[in-house]
């Protein structure tokens, strides 16, 4: 995701801000939209014309990929209106429509609304790697030596989806994400560090042993992430045990590229959720 362009980041406040339309926010409202979308030190609204002080403050902010893509993905969910799905989809094929010159879609996977690429054939979306995640992560996560290595695996992952090794890309996705929430409740939760993980069974685990399947439930248990993000994220840890080639041989997976792209989108999902809840 490239920084939005000044005139994009203006066509953008105008959506948002509505004025005069049935979705009309207030200065007070944006604030709270800004909030809702998990920017670090929101803005205060300072009284002065609401479109031009969100597109100033969209622009400002545009190297902070994640700031923008959550914003926009908040804009377009349901759980943002009082009738949920008709309202959001509007304001998407309205935010689309701004998006198309910078080859960006808003697309729906599972009810949520993710980020992606305009594919240059077809206008497809194409999810892959979060944008800025080198420096989102940094953000989580104190320990540098563990952030060093979850980007060590995002860029073999990234290797084997550009060389067609499908299998093993969708393997390094669930690596990830295995890491990361691994990284994240060691560092954040004190009782975890100290006795390990409590599993399904009423015992404590050791972290060494925790299983992505865990570290998932546990997250979403603490409300780092959304139903939906789990659900789908339970998809990409059962594709991750395809590393075992007995289950590969008795399920034969027939991935492609639309199947890595699909695993990167709840990814994405879940990396806005935990920002959204457990901030910088």
């Amino acid at each position: 995701m490239l920084p939005l362009d000044d005139s994009t980041a203006e066509r953008l406040a105008r959506v948002i801000v509505d004025m005069e339309g049935p979705y009309e926010r207030k200065g007070y409202q944006l604030e709270q939209l800004l909030k809702r979308a998990g920017w670090a030190d929101p803005p205060e609204y300072d009284g002065s014309p609401r479109i031009a002080w969100l597109a100033e403050n969209l622009i400002d902010r545009r190297d902070e990929h994640g700031d923008i893509e959550r914003l926009l993905c908040r804009v377009c969910d349901p759980v943002e209106y009082d009738d949920g799905m008709v309202s959001a989809d509007e304001f998407r094929t309205v935010v689309n429509d701004k998006l198309a010159v910078e080859q960006l879609v808003i697309s729906y996977i599972g009810g949520r609304a993710v980020l992606g690429e305009l594919s240059s054939a077809g206008g497809k979306p194409i999810f892959s790697v979060p944008a800025d995640l080198d420096n989102r992560l940094r953000r989580l996560i104190s320990d540098s030596t563990a952030v060093d290595l979850l980007m060590s695996r995002v860029r073999e992952t990234v290797l084997c989806e550009e060389s067609g090794a499908h299998t093993m890309a969708i393997i390094g996705i669930g690596s990830f994400v295995e890491g990361l929430l691994y990284s994240l409740l060691i560092e954040r939760d004190e009782e975890i560090r100290a006795k390990g993980f409590l599993g399904r069974d009423g015992k404590y685990q050791r972290p060494d042993r925790a299983s992505l399947a865990l570290l998932i439930d546990v997250a979403h248990e603490k409300e780092w992430i959304q139903l939906d993000a789990k659900d789908f994220m339970q998809n990409v840890r059962h594709f991750r045990n395809f590393v075992h080639p007995r289950a590969e041989l008795a399920q034969q997976p027939r991935f492609d590229r639309d199947s890595v792209t699909l695993c990167w989108a709840p990814v994405h999902n879940l990396l806005n959720d935990i920002e959204e809840r457990i901030g910088r």
